[in-house]
């Protein structure tokens, strides 16, 4: 098995300039581990006196992971600007402009930070796009659609710590060694299993959904078995390795879904592609929709592909 450590990412000719990206990303995902191995020593429980653009109160964890992921991107000299669901605005950066390839990068930076106080799974989530060189950054000119990514990347702190990297039509995994603080290749070339044995979703919120989702999830439940974290990154990960379909429909108070399109059903979204899967929002493919705003939200089904298409058929014609 390969082995990285944070400067071997941007070393293999298969990443080329890219590899500087997941490197920092790396660095972040090392950093960030140990900070979640030692939640109750470290005081990174609770909230902290702020909140998003979303108006939801910003955890402890959220605000370190974006202060650590934020300087590692930058530092890195290859992104132009990074995104994020606890900043309003996106962060430039302010090295001088160049000809060499730059990213603009959006990050949820902590993927289910409540549960954090009860050891339970969390991530983080990055989707990378390519920056434009003939022409200034600004806020509008992040604003692609999946398609153009050209990568993305989460990281799950569980029972072990794993980064999956994605390219076009290549998915591979790597786990941190905590003895060594490297990242090991173990997983090669990663495609969802055709089986798809388990669906994930809050059946809590069923009575919200429109009467034809509802239906849907009757067709789920007499087909595959419920496996639901109520973590985003833990039950994109487990159906990823598994098979399996993941759900966030639209309800009666999110009526424009729940998710963010930029930095977590794209980034997803994309990985699953890469992989086999299929992501949408019921009505197009994810990666399909040109986003309007930094934090703009989207239902969101994604995972096996035949399961999702069909999925998606019966909920919305």
């Amino acid at each position: 098995m390969d082995e990285f450590s944070s400067a071997d990412w941007s070393s293999k000719s298969a990443f080329g300039r890219l590899g500087e990206v997941f490197k920092g990303i790396s660095e972040s995902a090392a950093q960030l581990a140990n900070l979640v191995n030692r939640a109750s020593i470290s005081n990174v429980f609770g909230a902290t006196d702020e909140t998003n653009v979303s108006g939801e109160v910003i955890q402890k964890l959220d605000r370190i992971a974006t202060d650590i992921i934020v300087e590692n991107l930058l530092k890195t000299g290859c992104a132009a600007a990074v995104s994020c669901e606890e900043e309003a605005e996106p962060i430039f950066s302010d090295e001088e402009p160049s000809s060499e390839e730059k990213y603009v990068i959006s990050t949820d930076p902590i993927d289910g930070s409540s549960n954090i106080d009860v050891a339970v799974s969390i991530g983080s989530i990055f989707g990378i796009w390519r920056s434009d060189t003939d022409s200034p950054v600004t806020n509008s000119s992040i604003l692609h659609p999946g398609n153009k990514q050209i990568g993305a990347a989460y990281v799950i702190y569980g029972s072990s710590t794993i980064l999956i990297t994605a390219t076009r039509g290549d998915v591979n995994g790597f786990t941190l060694d905590p003895t060594t603080g490297r990242f090991v290749h173990t997983h090669h070339n990663i495609r969802i299993p055709e089986k798809c044995p388990y669906y994930s979703v809050n059946e809590g919120n069923a009575k919200n959904w429109d009467s034809s989702v509802q239906k849907a999830l009757v067709d789920l439940r007499s087909s595959y078995s419920l496996r639901y974290i109520g973590s985003l990154v833990a039950d994109f990960h487990r159906n990823l390795l598994k098979g399996g379909v993941f759900l966030y429909p639209a309800d009666q108070k999110n009526t424009e879904g729940k998710l963010r399109l930029m930095y977590e059903a794209n980034p997803l979204g994309f990985i699953a592609e890469q992989a086999g899967g299929a992501a949408s929002n019921g009505l197009s493919p994810i990666l399909e929709i040109q986003p309007e705003s930094l934090h703009q939200r989207t239902p969101l089904f994604v995972g096996n592909a035949n399961v999702i298409d069909k999925l998606t058929k019966e909920a919305f014609g």
